[in-house]
Protein backbone atom coordinates (compact mmCIF):
# COMPACT_ATOMS: atom_id res chain seq x y z
CA UNK A 1 0.00 0.00 0.00
CA UNK A 2 1.37 3.45 -0.93
CA UNK A 3 1.03 6.64 1.05
CA UNK A 4 -1.96 8.97 0.10
CA UNK A 5 -2.60 12.29 1.31
CA UNK A 6 -5.49 11.11 3.75
CA UNK A 7 -2.54 9.34 5.90
CA UNK A 8 -0.88 12.23 6.27
CA UNK A 9 -4.22 13.89 7.26
CA UNK A 10 -4.66 10.87 10.01
CA UNK A 11 -1.59 11.66 11.18
CA UNK A 12 -1.68 15.37 11.69
CA UNK A 13 -5.14 14.94 13.34
CA UNK A 14 -3.91 12.34 15.81
CA UNK A 15 -0.82 15.22 16.62
CA UNK A 16 -3.65 18.05 16.78
CA UNK A 17 -5.96 16.26 19.10
CA UNK A 18 -3.56 14.33 21.21
CA UNK A 19 -5.43 11.16 21.59
CA UNK A 20 -6.60 8.44 19.31
CA UNK A 21 -9.85 9.03 21.04
CA UNK A 22 -9.98 12.22 20.53
CA UNK A 23 -8.93 11.91 16.81
CA UNK A 24 -11.66 9.01 16.27
CA UNK A 25 -14.41 11.47 16.80
CA UNK A 26 -13.25 13.91 14.99
CA UNK A 27 -12.42 11.69 11.86
CA UNK A 28 -15.72 9.71 11.96
CA UNK A 29 -14.10 6.24 12.97
CA UNK A 30 -13.59 4.00 16.02
CA UNK A 31 -10.54 4.18 17.86
CA UNK A 32 -10.19 0.81 17.14
CA UNK A 33 -9.84 1.36 13.42
CA UNK A 34 -7.95 4.26 14.17
CA UNK A 35 -5.45 2.30 15.81
CA UNK A 36 -5.55 -0.43 13.31
CA UNK A 37 -4.52 2.58 10.14
CA UNK A 38 -2.08 4.05 12.54
CA UNK A 39 -0.62 1.22 12.74
CA UNK A 40 -0.63 0.87 9.40
CA UNK A 41 0.74 3.90 8.42
CA UNK A 42 3.77 3.64 10.38
CA UNK A 43 4.88 0.41 8.54
CA UNK A 44 4.82 2.59 5.49
CA UNK A 45 7.00 5.11 6.53
CA UNK A 46 9.02 2.47 9.02
CA UNK A 47 8.93 4.12 12.79
CA UNK A 48 6.80 4.46 15.39
CA UNK A 49 4.77 8.11 15.25
CA UNK A 50 3.44 8.38 18.17
CA UNK A 51 4.14 7.07 21.92
CA UNK A 52 0.71 5.84 23.43
CA UNK A 53 -0.04 6.73 26.93
CA UNK A 54 -3.00 7.18 29.26
CA UNK A 55 -2.66 10.46 28.99
CA UNK A 56 -2.89 10.32 25.25
CA UNK A 57 -0.66 10.58 22.31
CA UNK A 58 3.17 12.38 21.88
CA UNK A 59 4.80 12.72 18.62
CA UNK A 60 8.09 10.73 18.93
CA UNK A 61 11.39 12.42 17.15
CA UNK A 62 9.96 10.27 14.31
CA UNK A 63 6.63 11.73 14.52
CA UNK A 64 7.74 14.93 14.46
CA UNK A 65 9.80 14.69 11.44
CA UNK A 66 6.82 13.60 9.64
CA UNK A 67 4.47 16.30 11.01
CA UNK A 68 6.34 18.62 9.96
CA UNK A 69 6.86 17.50 6.83
CA UNK A 70 2.49 16.49 6.19
CA UNK A 71 1.97 20.29 7.77
CA UNK A 72 4.40 21.61 4.82
CA UNK A 73 2.63 19.71 2.27
CA UNK A 74 -0.97 19.81 2.96
CA UNK A 75 -1.99 23.23 2.51
CA UNK A 76 -0.38 23.03 -0.79
CA UNK A 77 -2.22 20.13 -1.61
CA UNK A 78 -6.00 21.62 -0.35
CA UNK A 79 -5.20 24.81 -2.34
CA UNK A 80 -4.70 22.66 -5.47
CA UNK A 81 -7.92 20.64 -4.33
CA UNK A 82 -10.04 23.83 -3.44
CA UNK A 83 -9.00 25.47 -7.44
CA UNK A 84 -9.36 22.50 -9.56
CA UNK A 85 -12.81 22.16 -7.73
CA UNK A 86 -13.81 25.91 -8.29
CA UNK A 87 -12.19 25.20 -11.96
CA UNK A 88 -14.21 22.07 -12.83
CA UNK A 89 -17.21 23.64 -11.31
CA UNK A 90 -17.08 26.66 -13.86
CA UNK A 91 -16.36 24.24 -16.67
CA UNK A 92 -18.97 21.40 -15.69
CA UNK A 93 -22.04 22.16 -17.60
CA UNK A 94 -25.41 19.43 -16.43
CA UNK A 95 -24.29 17.03 -18.58
CA UNK A 96 -21.71 15.49 -16.75
CA UNK A 97 -22.98 14.28 -13.76
CA UNK A 98 -20.59 12.05 -11.24
CA UNK A 99 -22.30 10.11 -8.13
CA UNK A 100 -21.02 8.15 -5.28
CA UNK A 101 -22.91 5.60 -3.06
CA UNK A 102 -22.64 3.39 0.02
CA UNK A 103 -24.13 -0.14 -0.06
CA UNK A 104 -27.68 1.04 -0.25
CA UNK A 105 -30.60 0.36 -2.81
CA UNK A 106 -31.29 4.05 -3.71
CA UNK A 107 -28.03 4.25 -5.90
CA UNK A 108 -30.35 3.03 -9.43
CA UNK A 109 -32.99 5.30 -8.20
CA UNK A 110 -31.06 8.21 -8.15
CA UNK A 111 -29.24 7.62 -11.84
CA UNK A 112 -33.14 7.30 -13.30
CA UNK A 113 -33.79 10.63 -11.61
CA UNK A 114 -31.17 12.31 -12.83
CA UNK A 115 -31.50 11.00 -16.19
CA UNK A 116 -35.39 12.17 -15.62
CA UNK A 117 -34.31 15.54 -14.96
CA UNK A 118 -31.28 15.88 -17.75
CA UNK A 119 -31.60 13.23 -20.09
CA UNK A 120 -28.49 14.72 -21.95
CA UNK A 121 -26.23 14.01 -19.12
CA UNK A 122 -23.42 11.64 -19.27
CA UNK A 123 -24.17 9.88 -15.47
CA UNK A 124 -21.14 7.83 -13.94
CA UNK A 125 -20.88 6.58 -10.72
CA UNK A 126 -18.27 4.51 -7.93
CA UNK A 127 -18.88 2.69 -4.86
CA UNK A 128 -17.53 3.43 -1.27
CA UNK A 129 -18.55 1.17 1.87
CA UNK A 130 -17.81 4.51 4.44
CA UNK A 131 -19.62 7.77 3.77
CA UNK A 132 -16.91 9.34 4.89
CA UNK A 133 -14.48 9.63 1.99
CA UNK A 134 -17.62 10.38 -0.33
CA UNK A 135 -18.59 13.09 2.01
CA UNK A 136 -14.96 14.71 1.38
CA UNK A 137 -15.62 14.09 -2.55
CA UNK A 138 -18.51 16.20 -2.38
CA UNK A 139 -17.22 18.96 -0.43
CA UNK A 140 -14.14 19.31 -2.91
CA UNK A 141 -16.16 18.99 -6.31
CA UNK A 142 -15.18 15.23 -7.44
CA UNK A 143 -18.36 14.31 -6.91
CA UNK A 144 -21.48 15.80 -7.85
CA UNK A 145 -24.11 13.95 -5.89
CA UNK A 146 -23.63 10.80 -3.39
CA UNK A 147 -25.82 7.95 -1.64
CA UNK A 148 -24.95 8.41 1.93
CA UNK A 149 -26.28 6.70 5.61
CA UNK A 150 -25.25 6.83 8.98
CA UNK A 151 -27.38 5.90 12.52
CA UNK A 152 -28.77 8.10 15.48
CA UNK A 153 -26.01 9.73 17.64
CA UNK A 154 -23.62 8.97 14.50
CA UNK A 155 -24.69 11.46 12.12
CA UNK A 156 -22.48 13.00 9.59
CA UNK A 157 -20.70 16.30 9.95
CA UNK A 158 -22.23 18.90 7.78
CA UNK A 159 -19.55 20.10 5.33
CA UNK A 160 -19.45 23.78 3.22
CA UNK A 161 -21.35 23.55 0.20
CA UNK A 162 -23.11 20.53 0.48
CA UNK A 163 -26.52 19.51 0.98
CA UNK A 164 -27.33 16.85 3.23
CA UNK A 165 -30.71 15.58 2.81
CA UNK A 166 -32.50 13.00 4.89
CA UNK A 167 -34.72 10.50 3.07
CA UNK A 168 -35.70 7.66 4.90
CA UNK A 169 -34.48 6.13 8.52
CA UNK A 170 -35.79 2.79 8.61
CA UNK A 171 -35.22 -0.06 10.84
CA UNK A 172 -31.89 -2.62 11.14
CA UNK A 173 -33.13 -5.97 10.63
CA UNK A 174 -31.54 -9.38 11.27
CA UNK A 175 -29.99 -11.48 8.70
CA UNK A 176 -29.92 -15.62 9.62
CA UNK A 177 -29.43 -18.18 8.13
CA UNK A 178 -32.53 -19.84 6.50
CA UNK A 179 -32.78 -22.72 8.77
CA UNK A 180 -31.97 -21.07 11.64
CA UNK A 181 -34.39 -22.01 14.72
CA UNK A 182 -35.37 -18.29 14.64
CA UNK A 183 -35.98 -18.10 11.24
CA UNK A 184 -39.43 -19.17 12.07
CA UNK A 185 -40.21 -16.20 14.07
CA UNK A 186 -42.27 -13.56 12.50
CA UNK A 187 -39.68 -11.13 14.70
CA UNK A 188 -36.51 -11.42 16.35
CA UNK A 189 -35.39 -10.17 20.15
CA UNK A 190 -31.54 -8.34 20.12
CA UNK A 191 -31.11 -10.34 22.92
CA UNK A 192 -31.96 -13.93 21.10
CA UNK A 193 -28.86 -13.32 18.83
CA UNK A 194 -26.40 -12.45 21.97
CA UNK A 195 -24.84 -15.79 21.81
CA UNK A 196 -24.69 -16.63 18.22
CA UNK A 197 -21.48 -16.06 16.72
CA UNK A 198 -21.49 -12.87 14.21
CA UNK A 199 -20.35 -11.69 10.99
CA UNK A 200 -19.93 -8.07 11.15
CA UNK A 201 -18.08 -5.06 8.55
CA UNK A 202 -14.56 -4.36 9.49
CA UNK A 203 -14.28 -1.22 12.43
CA UNK A 204 -12.19 0.64 10.52
CA UNK A 205 -14.29 1.43 7.63
CA UNK A 206 -16.86 3.22 9.80
CA UNK A 207 -18.93 3.41 13.22
CA UNK A 208 -21.39 0.84 12.41
CA UNK A 209 -20.04 -2.06 14.17
CA UNK A 210 -20.05 0.52 16.83
CA UNK A 211 -23.22 1.32 16.55
CA UNK A 212 -24.84 -2.56 16.63
CA UNK A 213 -22.52 -3.08 19.71
CA UNK A 214 -23.96 -0.20 21.35
CA UNK A 215 -27.31 -2.11 21.38
CA UNK A 216 -26.00 -5.08 22.98
CA UNK A 217 -23.63 -3.05 25.48
CA UNK A 218 -26.84 -1.83 26.39
CA UNK A 219 -28.22 -5.37 28.03
CA UNK A 220 -24.50 -5.71 29.36
CA UNK A 221 -23.37 -8.17 26.35
CA UNK A 222 -20.71 -8.48 23.90
CA UNK A 223 -21.32 -10.71 20.98
CA UNK A 224 -18.56 -12.90 20.06
CA UNK A 225 -17.58 -11.48 16.28
CA UNK A 226 -15.24 -14.13 14.81
CA UNK A 227 -15.91 -12.64 11.31
CA UNK A 228 -15.31 -9.56 9.58
CA UNK A 229 -16.93 -9.47 6.26
CA UNK A 230 -19.14 -6.66 3.96
CA UNK A 231 -20.93 -7.56 0.67
CA UNK A 232 -21.02 -11.24 -0.76
CA UNK A 233 -18.66 -12.54 1.94
CA UNK A 234 -20.71 -11.63 4.62
CA UNK A 235 -23.50 -13.15 2.89
CA UNK A 236 -21.94 -16.56 2.22
CA UNK A 237 -20.88 -16.64 5.94
CA UNK A 238 -24.74 -16.28 7.27
CA UNK A 239 -25.69 -18.79 4.04
CA UNK A 240 -23.65 -21.23 5.10
CA UNK A 241 -25.08 -21.36 8.80
CA UNK A 242 -21.56 -19.78 10.14
CA UNK A 243 -22.89 -17.23 11.56
CA UNK A 244 -25.50 -13.80 12.11
CA UNK A 245 -25.67 -10.40 11.27
CA UNK A 246 -27.72 -7.45 10.43
CA UNK A 247 -28.87 -5.96 7.72
CA UNK A 248 -30.34 -3.08 6.02
CA UNK A 249 -34.65 -3.02 5.73
CA UNK A 250 -34.50 -3.22 2.03
CA UNK A 251 -32.52 -5.81 1.82
CA UNK A 252 -34.12 -8.35 -0.57
CA UNK A 253 -33.51 -12.15 0.89
CA UNK A 254 -31.50 -14.47 -1.52
CA UNK A 255 -32.02 -18.35 -1.12
CA UNK A 256 -30.51 -19.47 2.02
CA UNK A 257 -30.74 -16.25 4.33
CA UNK A 258 -33.77 -14.82 5.91
CA UNK A 259 -34.17 -11.60 7.16
CA UNK A 260 -36.27 -10.73 10.24
CA UNK A 261 -37.41 -7.39 11.95
CA UNK A 262 -35.36 -7.02 15.36
CA UNK A 263 -38.25 -6.80 18.07
CA UNK A 264 -38.59 -3.27 19.68
CA UNK A 265 -36.70 -2.31 16.52
CA UNK A 266 -33.19 -1.14 18.76
CA UNK A 267 -31.27 -0.26 15.86
CA UNK A 268 -32.23 2.34 12.55
CA UNK A 269 -30.30 3.12 9.72
CA UNK A 270 -30.66 6.90 7.97
CA UNK A 271 -30.57 6.91 4.11
CA UNK A 272 -29.39 10.74 2.59
CA UNK A 273 -29.05 12.00 -0.56
CA UNK A 274 -26.04 14.86 -0.91
CA UNK A 275 -25.25 17.31 -3.88
CA UNK A 276 -22.91 20.44 -4.21
CA UNK A 277 -24.41 23.66 -3.57
CA UNK A 278 -23.06 24.65 -6.72
CA UNK A 279 -23.42 22.11 -8.82
CA UNK A 280 -25.45 21.25 -11.30
CA UNK A 281 -28.11 19.35 -9.55
CA UNK A 282 -28.74 22.32 -6.92
CA UNK A 283 -31.55 23.57 -9.09
CA UNK A 284 -33.15 19.68 -9.30
CA UNK A 285 -32.98 18.82 -5.77
CA UNK A 286 -36.67 18.31 -4.99
CA UNK A 287 -37.36 16.84 -8.52
CA UNK A 288 -34.75 14.22 -7.86
CA UNK A 289 -35.39 14.06 -4.42
CA UNK A 290 -39.24 12.60 -5.33
CA UNK A 291 -38.25 10.71 -7.91
CA UNK A 292 -35.56 8.93 -5.41
CA UNK A 293 -38.51 8.56 -2.57
CA UNK A 294 -41.15 7.03 -5.03
CA UNK A 295 -38.06 4.72 -6.02
CA UNK A 296 -37.26 3.68 -1.97
CA UNK A 297 -41.04 2.82 -1.45
CA UNK A 298 -40.92 0.58 -4.97
CA UNK A 299 -37.91 -1.15 -3.02
CA UNK A 300 -39.59 -1.68 0.05
CA UNK A 301 -42.26 -3.71 -1.53
CA UNK A 302 -39.32 -5.51 -2.77
CA UNK A 303 -38.76 -7.18 0.62
CA UNK A 304 -40.98 -9.59 2.13
CA UNK A 305 -40.54 -8.82 5.55
CA UNK A 306 -40.00 -5.12 4.88
CA UNK A 307 -43.29 -5.01 3.47
CA UNK A 308 -45.08 -6.49 6.11
CA UNK A 309 -43.53 -4.40 8.29
CA UNK A 310 -44.27 -1.37 7.01
CA UNK A 311 -47.80 -2.53 6.76
CA UNK A 312 -47.86 -3.15 10.96
CA UNK A 313 -45.93 0.25 11.44
CA UNK A 314 -47.56 2.69 8.80
CA UNK A 315 -46.06 5.78 10.82
CA UNK A 316 -43.19 4.25 11.87
CA UNK A 317 -40.55 5.37 8.89
CA UNK A 318 -41.90 8.48 6.94
CA UNK A 319 -40.31 8.98 3.26
CA UNK A 320 -39.38 12.67 2.68
CA UNK A 321 -40.37 13.87 -0.84
CA UNK A 322 -43.20 11.67 -1.60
Amino acid sequence: MDLEVRHLRVVCAIAEAGSLTRAAARLGMTQPGLSTQLRRIEAMLGGVLFDRRKAGATPTPFGDLVLERARAILPGVDALLADTARATRCRTAPDRVRLGSVGAPLLGRLVMAIRAALPDAEVTSRCQYSPAPLLDDLAAGRLEAAVLGDHPDQQLPPRDGVVLTPLVTEPVFALLPAAHPLAAQEEVGLEQLADEDWAVPRPDRDRTCEYWSSAFALADRRPHAPYEAEGRQLIELVRAGLAVSLCQATFVEVPGVTVRPLRGNPLWYRHLLAWHRDGPLAAHGDEILRGVGAGYLATCAESPAYADWRRRNPDAAPVAYT
